[in-house]
Parts: C-alpha cells; structure tokens; sequence
C-alpha cells in the first residue's frame, strides 16, 4: 500500500508519516498492524469531538438515509443546514446572523475577501506576517511568509502585510483598505497570541477608516481556546469571521459568517457573487450540527481550560523553553528544530502523535481532542517527558 500510496496518490511533502490507518475511536488511531496511536493532534484541530464519535456518526447515517447531495448551494433548504446556521447564529454575537457554508476553511477565506472588496468597493487587503490562511491563490496572496509564495507568483494584488502585534504599523490600515485579515491566535506562526489588547486597537481603526476586520477561527474556534470562539476572550466582534476545521467533528467543511446585511451583497451585483456545489452538504451539515449542538451542551468548553492548566503542570522539562497557545490550541517550543523533530518522531515510534507547526520550526503541535480525558492527557505527557529525558542523556 506505502508504494501505491506514493505513487498515485499526490504528495505534499518528501517524508510522510505513512501510517496506513485501520480505524480510529475516540483519542486513538490504530495502523494495520495493530499498534494504537494516542492522538494529540485531533488531525490538525479538526476532530474536536474525538474519532468516530457515536453522536456525528449517527447523525451522519441519519442523514445519509435521507438523502445526499440534491442542488447547488443556496436554491433548496436543507434542514440541517439550516438549522446548523441557526444554531451558529444563537451562539454569536448580534452582528452575526448570516452564515454561508462552504467545503473548507480556505474556501471561507476566499468568500470573505470577495464579500469584504463587494461591501466596500476597496481593493486593498492587510494581513499579518507570518499568517497562515490556506493554500488556495485568494488565500496565499495573504500568506505572511514569501518562500511559500513565490513560487506562485503573480498572486492577487493589492495585499499588504503588517507585523501580528505592533501597534505602530495600524497606520498602514487607511481609507484604501477594504478589509483587515487576522488569525485571532496566529496557528503556523507558534500559537501567538494577541497582546496589550491588539484585537481592541485593530477593531477600532478599522472603524475609523470603514475598514472591515475578518477574523479567522478555523483553527481556535469551535471550544478549542477555553471559549466558543477564540475572540471572545479578547472583547471584540469581527465584521466577517471565518470558521472551519473543528466544526465538521472530523467531516470537510468551513464558513464565513456576517451580518445579513452585509451577506445580502452577494446575492446582486452580480447574482450568484459566490457559488460552491457541495457547500452546505446535507450529510457534513448534519455531523457540524451534531458537533456544535455537543460542544455548546455539554462542559468540553470549560473543561479545556482545565486540560491546558494539567498539560501546563505536566509539562515541566529542561528543554521545554515555553508552552505557547490557550486551551487546547497548545506548541511546545524547543532549543531547535532539530529536537522538535526528534520529539515528534519518536514519541510516533512509542505510540503517541504529535504535529509540526508550518512555520515555526522549533515548535510541537498539542491539539488534541477536546473530549480526551485527563488520564490520556497524563500518559501522553509522561511519554513526551521520557523521549526528552532520552534526548538530555543523549546529548550530554
């Protein structure tokens, strides 16, 4: 399977994990072989509920009954959609009623940059170095690192960047600025979070030059970060806000969310402003639904910020240099790259997953599963302790 695997199937990187997967249930994947994996990455923030959770599989073979996909986006209403954006719309504030659904989060990201240059008749976009909001060419146009964009080029123009944090370069957002595009915690940069209330003084330039501020969650939304949505621990509302990964509880899809008056705008002028075939999927909208309806009914939110404080005690080492993030969006930061990888591939070898960051490079992913219980947050923190106790000795 490992050379069909390379051969006919597409390739993002030299050296894959290439673990050839058997099943997976709640905080475990288990290979072919028979060897089961402790899951600290939730694939990549994505399984918020665990693997295989009895409630989205049942709402997924529900819904599968039923019916599948019956019309393009938008023309036949589609109970679980509906009711998925519904729910949205209760659990955000005012300014956020009208959500459209899209297949992924970068795809989010697409929608929101169309709707902000319609709402405003700018062109301009302002984004942060170091960002990361997906791969397509709408998305890599605001990619805050040039080596992964240059291969690419042209991309859209009109995208300037601006450094995550600094105050001072808030005057580059002017008149000219049709929208303002933040990670609320930047992901691929390390888990950075924003500071001296950022957010706040982003928010209000914004407004004094009738800029709109988009704001992506696709990785710290849906319980990751200790609150439903990552910015509201920060006392903000974006005018856009992007969501994704962790809402689908393991299914593919994403969302941009606004006011329906500023939704309204993609419906004329042209007709049609944004389109997608399988956006709003009855079936993935049923596991999203299944998925929030869990997250915002039970206590998996509060109990994150619990889980961050046991890893925070746990993870107590000599080359542990900082523990970066909130909740259960967590990266280890070490001397260097070279050790983050040794971590994370040989904590693989004992039975525990851990992830790279894309961009910093001396950084180790914790993302598990928000429904992993604090006995599997203790094993796996003891097999990453023993790993760095192994590489002390053996660099002594």
């Amino acid at each position: 399977m490992l050379i069909h695997f390379k051969k006919y199937q597409a390739q993002t990187t030299p050296h894959p994990l290439a673990l050839e997967i058997s099943h997976a249930k709640g905080s475990y994947i288990y290979d072919t072989k028979g060897k089961k994996y402790l899951d600290f990455t939730a694939g990549v923030s994505a399984c918020s509920l665990g693997h295989s959770n009895p409630k989205v599989v049942s709402a997924i073979k529900n819904q599968a009954e039923k019916y599948l996909h019956v019309m393009v986006y938008g023309e036949f209403i589609l109970e679980p959609a509906v009711e998925l954006c519904k729910l949205l719309s209760d659990n955000l504030p005012e300014n956020l009623t009208t959500t459209y659904l899209t297949n992924s989060g970068t795809e989010a990201i697409e929608g929101s940059i169309k709707l902000a240059r319609r709402a405003t008749g700018r062109q301009e976009i302002i984004y942060a170095n170091k960002a990361y909001h997906g791969n397509t060419m709408g998305a890599l146009s605001i990619m805050g690192l040039e080596e992964r964009k240059e291969a690419f080029y042209p991309l859209i123009p009109d995208c300037k960047s601006i450094e995550f944090n600094s105050e001072s370069d808030l005057k580059k957002i002017t008149n000219k600025t049709a929208a303002v595009v933040l990670e609320t915690i930047q992901g691929g940069a390390g888990f950075i979070l924003p500071k001296n209330e950022y957010l706040k003084k982003v928010r209000n330039r914004c407004d004094n030059v009738d800029a709109l501020l988009i704001l992506d969650e696709i990785q710290p939304g849906f319980g990751r970060t200790g609150k439903l949505f990552g910015f509201e621990h920060f006392g903000i509302s974006p005018d856009i806000l992007t969501i994704g990964k962790g809402m689908g509880g393991g299914m593919p899809i994403g969302a941009f969310v606004a006011s329906n008056e500023l939704m309204s705008l993609l419906t004329y002028n042209p007709k049609l402003g944004h389109i997608t075939t399988f956006g709003g999927n009855p079936v993935i909208a049923a596991a999203a639904l299944a998925t929030l309806k869990e997250i915002t009914e039970t206590d998996l939110i509060p109990e994150t910020l619990q889980k961050e404080k046991l890893i925070r005690k746990l993870l107590v080492h000599p080359l542990i240099k900082e523990i970066r993030g909130k909740g259960l969006m967590l990266a280890i930061l070490m001397d260097s790259p070279e050790i983050a990888s040794e971590v994370i591939l040989t904590c693989k070898e004992k039975g525990l997953l851990l992830f790279w960051l894309l961009f910093e490079t001396k950084a180790i992913r914790i993302t598990p599963p928000l429904t992993i219980s604090e006995e599997k947050i203790r094993k796996g923190c003891q097999i990453i302790l023993n790993v760095l106790d192994q590489i002390q000795a053996n660099n002594q």
